[in-house]
C-alpha cells in the first residue's frame, strides 16, 4: 500500500501531538521532593526549584524542607514524599532496620562541619562534663559531634553530652544562650551566634584525612525507582545541572542561598559557598567506603541484622548520565 504525501504529512503531525501529549501528561505529574537543610551543601536542590530545573526537565516538583535526614527518612518510608536528601547514615540506619531505601547518588562524600565551641574551652578536656548540640540523633551533625570527640579523644555521651537542638540558626541560638557549650556545624553557621566569643576547636580539615561520608544523597525507595526510573534520572539531571549552577555563579547562588536560609549575614553566606563548591561532586557517585563505614556502624547497633553496600546503594542512574554526555554537556555551558 502506498502512502501520499499528505497523509504522510498526517501521520508525522499525529505522532508528534502524541508525543507531545505524553510530554506533557509526565509534566503534570506532581512529586514531593524534600531537602533536609537550609545550609549551602543543600542549595542543589532549592538552586533547581529556584531555576525552574525541574520543570527544564518536565517535572511538576512540590519542593518541601523537611529539617533532618532523619525526619527525611520517616517521609520518604511514609510515601509522603517520593525523593529526598538524606544522608548516607540515615540510610544505612533506616535500611538495618527494614527500610526499603536505596541512594542513587551524592554529591557531597564528605561532612563539611567543624566543632564550635566557647571561647573560654580552650583544650578537649575542657569540653568534659559539657555538652555539644547536634540536630537528631542519627543526623549528619551527630555524627559529626561522634567523629570530632573521638578525634579529639573524648567519649560521646560519657565524656561529652549530646543535644538534640535543631537545626543550625537553632543550635547557634542555643550556644548564644548558654545552653550548650558548643555545636557542629558547616562552615560559617557560628556567624549566626552574633558576635557569641568562640573558638573552633576542630574541624574536617584537621584530621589526618577527610572522613569519608556520603552527605547529601538523593535517596528513594527502591519500589519508586523501580517503576519510575524516568523521574528519578530526571530529578538527578536538574540537580546536576544546580550543582553546576551553585559552582560557576557564585553571587546569583549566595543570594538564592540567602533567600532559602532565610539569612543575610554576608560571613555566614561567603562561608557556606566557599566551603561546599569546592565539595560538590562534578560526577556525584556516592563514596563506597563511607557507605560502607556507616553500614557497619548501623549493623553493630543490631546485633543479628545484615546489610550489602548493593542494597542500598544504586548508581546506575549517574553512570547513565555519564555515559550519554550529559554531565560533560553541563559543564562546557
Amino acid at each position: 500500500m502506498t502512502i501520499g504525501a499528505t497523509s504522510c504529512t498526517r501521520i508525522v503531525f499525529i505522532a508528534l501531538a502524541l508525543a507531545l501529549a505524553y510530554r506533557r501528561g509526565d509534566a503534570q505529574e506532581k512529586i514531593k521532593v524534600s531537602y533536609s537543610s537550609i545550609d549551602a551543601p543543600n542549595a542543589n536542590w532549592y538552586i533547581a526549584e529556584d531555576k525552574r530545573l525541574y520543570q527544564k526537565y518536565g517535572l511538576d516538583t512540590d519542593l518541601i524542607f523537611i529539617s533532618s535526614s532523619t525526619t527525611n527518612v520517616s517521609a520518604l518510608v511514609a510515601g509522603y514524599v517520593k525523593i529526598g536528601n538524606i544522608s548516607g547514615g540515615a540510610i544505612a540506619n533506616a535500611a538495618v532496620g527494614g527500610a526499603d531505601l536505596v541512594c542513587v547518588g551524592s554529591f557531597i562524600n564528605t561532612l563539611p562541619y567543624e566543632l564550635v565551641v566557647h571561647e573560654s574551652i580552650k583544650s578537649p578536656q575542657a569540653l568534659k562534663g559539657k555538652s555539644i548540640g547536634i540536630s537528631r540523633v542519627g543526623s549528619s551533625s551527630d555524627v559529626a559531634a561522634r567523629v570530632f570527640l573521638k578525634a579529639l579523644g573524648l567519649e560521646p555521651d560519657k565524656d561529652v553530652a549530646i543535644l538534640q537542638v535543631g537545626g543550625s540558626p537553632e543550635r547557634a541560638a542555643a550556644f548564644r544562650t548558654g545552653r550548650i557549650a558548643g555545636f557542629t556545624s558547616p562552615p560559617g553557621s557560628v556567624q549566626l551566634a552574633k558576635g557569641m566569643p568562640h573558638r573552633i576547636l576542630i574541624g574536617m580539615g584537621d584530621l589526618q584525612k577527610p572522613y569519608p561520608f556520603p552527605y547529601v544523597c538523593v535517596t528513594t525507595t527502591k519500589s519508586y525507582l523501580a517503576t519510575n526510573r524516568s523521574i528519578v534520572k530526571r530529578i538527578m539531571m536538574a540537580l546536576i545541572e544546580a550543582t553546576h549552577f551553585f559552582k560557576t555563579q557564585k553571587e546569583e547562588s549566595k543570594k538564592i542561598f540567602a533567600k532559602y536560609s532565610r539569612q543575610n549575614n554576608e560571613a555566614y553566606l561567603e562561608a557556606g559557598y566557599e566551603a561546599n563548591a569546592k565539595l560538590f561532586e562534578r560526577v556525584p557517585l556516592a563514596t563506597r567506603e563511607g557507605m560502607e563505614i556507616q553500614i557497619k556502624e548501623a549493623l553493630a547497633r543490631k546485633p543479628g541484622a545484615t546489610l550489602k553496600l548493593s542494597e542500598i546503594v544504586d548508581d546506575s542512574l549517574v553512570i547513565e548520565l555519564e555515559k550519554e554526555g550529559f554531565i560533560d554537556r553541563i559543564y562546557k555551558q
